[in-house]
């Protein structure tokens, strides 16, 4: 009579199984989706900073041609990409000695400047790169 008995054995993962793997799976969101979120304002900031390329050419030439960073006035013939407003960029201006500001509205909007520095005219010119508006954490490594 033995051999007529089955054990209906059912196979599956207890509760506090499933109970385990939905806290790790919380516990690695609670990590990554900041992360994320980080890392597309980055992307998002750095196409910014590659739209500024174009016009940090603009200010060397100018610089090369003049044999100084010129002062304020002199780069009013910059066109800025007719693009700009459809991307993550408003605003594209050359100020005074060459400075560089663009508008970026990528995730929080904020203000990416690059001022120039040039000792000499056989020097090549240096750009330092300030933000505001970002943390340091969603800013390329350019403007940390």
């Amino acid at each position: 009579m033995n051999n007529l008995r089955t054990i209906n054995k059912q196979g599956g993962f207890t509760l506090i199984e499933l109970m385990i793997v939905i806290a790790i799976l919380a516990i690695l969101m609670a990590i990554a989706i900041p992360a994320y979120q980080d890392y597309t304002v980055r992307a998002q900031v750095a196409e910014c900073i590659s739209v500024v390329s174009g016009a940090k050419t603009y200010v060397a030439e100018t610089a090369s041609s003049e044999g100084v960073l010129v002062a304020d006035g002199d780069y009013t013939t910059f066109t800025a990409p007719a693009d700009l407003a459809n991307g993550n960029c408003d605003t594209l201006a050359i100020g005074g000695n060459g400075n560089i500001t663009i508008n970026a509205n990528a995730g929080p909007t904020g203000v990416l400047t690059f001022a120039p520095t040039q000792v000499s005219l056989s020097d090549s010119i240096e750009w330092t790169c300030s933000a505001t508006g970002y943390n340091s954490n969603q800013l390329p490594a350019e403007c940390r």
